[in-house]
């Protein structure tokens, strides 16, 4: 448990938390680090065609629990020493160049190794359910099989080598525009020392919580209680009573917290679609939480209907309720299907990647 206390202190001054601000901040700290520590299935095959001479086919296939953080170039060092070391022989293996390898999904679309690799794992998972042939009568999950090129990368589709220092470079392009997004500005980013945008590569790199969050707390946003005892979203409703204390003049951790942002970082997946962003601000007109499901309601509205207005009470139903409305979809975070009064200021500071953005992956119920 020390790791939550180490992330804490780089917030702000301890001395300036009162109890609710440590509560909150504690909370924070936990759901990041079970996001931090969410993992998902792979299953790596080299494609046949391309295995050198005397190879092992018998041990042809690679199979690792992936950081959801992670990313797939950072991957093949480990991935490489399997195969060289088991699978490939080793005079046939001396002509390989590891910045041709590649991936594709078994179904044979190309991998885009520079998203995080649960945001792959969660776009395929959910393709792969719209196909009549699927099955979503298993708990289990399922891994995620990959196929890899040793030759031959097709870079036009690519854009980018998919090398470490490549990948590199693209994540620290996602934290800049995470970070404007946010603010209007970059210089949380760019007034970071040399040394401490390395270490937020780093932590990625070898997995360190503590390292990556000493200074990715810097620049994200805290999250302000909208209730003493709980950091768990409140309903819209509850949310209209209890206004987050960030949205009123405070401290410095309060103008620096996820309800005060100009913007949440958000991307929107929808199956076989295009990439959705846009500006998503954390409060609605009234000054009450954006949710979920106003977020959704905005941008797909067909997906996720309004629910139809309360009835009027009567004698036989004093106390009624809004009539339930179908749900054709639901929205997956982090691997987990979403309530929808979730407010989207909270799964900014608490489920966002550690690049900042909150991949939204939406799914369609059978």
């Amino acid at each position: 448990m020390s790791t939550y206390g180490t992330t804490r202190h780089h917030h702000s001054p301890a001395a300036n938390f009162s109890n609710r601000d440590r509560a909150t901040d504690y909370h924070t700290t936990l759901f990041r680090r079970l996001t931090w520590d969410g993992t998902v299935p792979l299953e790596i095959r080299v494609d046949p065609k391309e295995l050198p001479a005397n190879s092992d086919r018998n041990l042809e296939c690679y199979f690792v629990q992936a950081p959801r953080v992670s990313y797939l170039p950072l991957l093949m060092p480990e991935i490489r020493r399997f195969f060289m070391d088991l699978v490939f022989d080793e005079t046939a293996a001396k002509d390989l160049k590891d910045e041709e390898w590649w991936f594709e999904t078994a179904e044979g679309t190309l991998v885009k190794w520079h998203w995080p690799i649960g945001l792959i794992y969660d776009n395929h998972t959910i393709s792969a359910s719209l196909k009549p042939t699927s099955s979503r009568s298993s708990t289990n999950a399922i891994p995620l099989r990959l196929i890899l090129h040793l030759a031959s990368p097709p870079n036009e589709k690519l854009l980018l080598s998919p090398s470490p220092e490549a990948c590199k470079q693209a994540f620290m392009g996602q934290l800049k525009e995470a970070d404007f997004i946010r603010w209007g500005s970059t210089k949380r980013m760019t007034g970071l020392r040399q040394q401490d945008q390395d270490g937020l590569w780093e932590g990625i790199k070898e997995h360190n919580f503590d390292d990556y969050w000493r200074v990715a707390s810097k620049v994200t946003p805290t999250t302000a209680p909208t209730r003493a005892q709980s950091p768990v979203p409140p309903s819209s409703s509850a949310s209209m009573v209890n206004r987050p204390p960030s949205a009123d003049p405070g401290g410095p951790s309060e103008r620096d917290g996820a309800y005060n942002v100009r913007s949440i970082p958000v991307r929107l997946y929808v199956p076989d679609g295009p990439v959705i962003q846009g500006l998503v601000p954390p409060m609605i007109d009234d000054n009450t939480p954006r949710t979920l499901s106003h977020y959704l309601l905005d941008h797909i509205p067909l997906l996720f209907p309004a629910s139809p207005p309360v009835p009027p009470p009567s004698r036989a139903n004093p106390h009624p309720r809004p009539p339930p409305v179908p749900r054709p979809a639901y929205a997956l975070v982090q691997g987990i299907v979403m309530p929808l009064e979730t407010e989207m200021a909270w799964l900014g500071g608490c489920l966002a990647g550690a690049d900042g953005w909150v991949n939204v992956c939406i799914g369609i119920n059978h």
